[in-house]
């Protein structure tokens, strides 16, 4: 079950010249699923990655930061899921860089021009045959308005597809921004189990967009939480084919602003559906720490009232037993904390105040609120100036069978 979220119909996705990108059956886990996706990228495009941060990094990982680092072009993307690739070893690192011989044999491209993906079961063996048997027809798939079938392609857990799309006119001209991701749960800061891949036909230099594309993911898929649990696969890519006839060749650039913007909307659309998406999820919740010292502080506490349980599962009962909310407030770590001067608020309810329950509250009025499929809960430190958002959701009976059930 999604918490409000939007599918555009395919007549609202629009195509990124540049980027061609094909979809078939590989059969890496499961018979008569998509489970194989190949971007194809124009020659002069720029390709800008963030990564997990989980110390026990998928083989694909590794293979993308070796090849981005290089400093050649990227010509293409490959991605699997169904199997994770982690967890494997000598042997998955091999795997992974014989996907990128391969595709490249097919492509006429060196295989540092190839950048592997994989999502799925972590310590089992990637099937490679299988996987490399199938790139032909995924090459026979190419086509510019494959975005739909991509979203599908490259899910596991997800119930549905993630899309977003738009078209700014920037100078006089068209700019197409067109992105999807993946992910339900094992999602956490420091990204996830998930993918994203976002595209733009503006022109963006090499060392602009990998600064765009950090400072973006922290603010989009850095901030966000289901499960607390961060993966070993996690993936953001920015593409820049430069088609458009927009460039942006430094910060400095009048159309910076306007092109960033439109990235950073972009990705965080797509990391709020991946939590809209979440394993089992019945609520969206916004959590805001504002009057915070420092941004580290204000998301300290967001985070820790966000990854609680019986937070989560008190949410999911509708059930206004709120403070839970208090207590990990307290224990997120901020020792000098005067609790006596912090507010709470569920959407326009002044929960507590003064240390305590606020003498205006009533229940009704909390579980009003907690009823909703969409909720915010603000936090007021009276500290400082200092502000920050994360997004997550409820825990339910469906998230643990899903997870309980998840190789079968």
């Amino acid at each position: 079950m999604a918490v409000n979220l939007q599918i555009p119909s395919e007549s609202d996705i629009f195509p990124v010249a540049g980027v061609d990108i094909g979809v078939t059956e590989a059969g890496i886990r499961k018979a008569n699923r998509r489970d194989l996706t190949v971007f194809q990228l124009a020659p002069g495009s720029n390709v800008a990655g963030v990564f997990t941060r989980n110390r026990f990094r998928a083989a694909p990982v590794q293979v993308c930061e070796a090849h981005l680092a290089a400093g050649g072009p990227i010509r293409a993307l490959v991605i699997n899921t169904g199997n994770a690739n982690a967890g494997t070893g000598a042997e998955g690192l091999k795997k992974a860089q014989d996907t990128c011989v391969a595709l490249g044999k097919l492509l006429n491209v060196p295989a540092q021009q190839i950048l592997p993906f994989s999502t799925g079961v972590i310590l089992e063996p990637l099937p490679l045959d299988r996987l490399t048997a199938a790139l032909p027809a995924a090459l026979g798939n190419l086509g510019p308005n494959e975005w739909f079938n991509a979203a599908h392609g490259i899910m596991t857990t997800d119930t549905q597809p993630k899309i977003h799309s738009q078209r700014q006119q920037i100078d006089g001209k068209t700019v197409t921004f067109t992105g999807i991701s993946k992910g339900a749960g094992m999602i956490r800061p420091n990204m996830a189990t998930m993918l994203s891949f976002l595209a733009t036909d503006a022109g963006i230099a090499q060392p602009v967009l990998r600064k765009l594309a950090l400072e973006i993911a922290n603010q989009s898929f850095n901030r966000i939480t289901v499960d607390g649990d961060t993966s070993t696969n996690d993936s953001f890519i920015i593409i820049a084919t430069g088609q458009s006839g927009v460039e942006i060749t430094s910060e400095a650039d009048p159309h910076y602003a306007a092109v960033r913007d439109a990235l950073a909307a972009a990705a965080l659309d797509l990391a709020q559906k991946i939590v809209r998406d979440a394993e089992g999820a019945t609520k969206f919740m916004t959590v805001r720490v504002e009057e915070a010292l420092t941004t580290e502080e204000a998301l300290k506490i967001a985070y820790s009232v966000a990854h609680s349980p019986l937070v989560k599962t008190a949410f999911f009962a509708s059930d206004p037993n709120l403070g839970r909310i208090l207590a990990a407030i307290g224990y997120a770590g901020v020792d000098d904390l005067d609790v006596s001067k912090l507010r709470l608020w569920l959407d326009d309810v002044l929960v507590a105040k003064d240390g305590g329950r606020n003498p205006d509250y009533q229940e009704a009025d909390g579980q009003r609120v907690m009823k909703q499929a969409e909720i915010t809960v603000r936090i007021a430190l009276a500290r400082g100036q200092a502000a920050d958002t994360v997004y997550t959701c409820d825990f339910s009976h469906e998230y643990v069978s899903i997870n309980a059930d998840y190789r079968s």
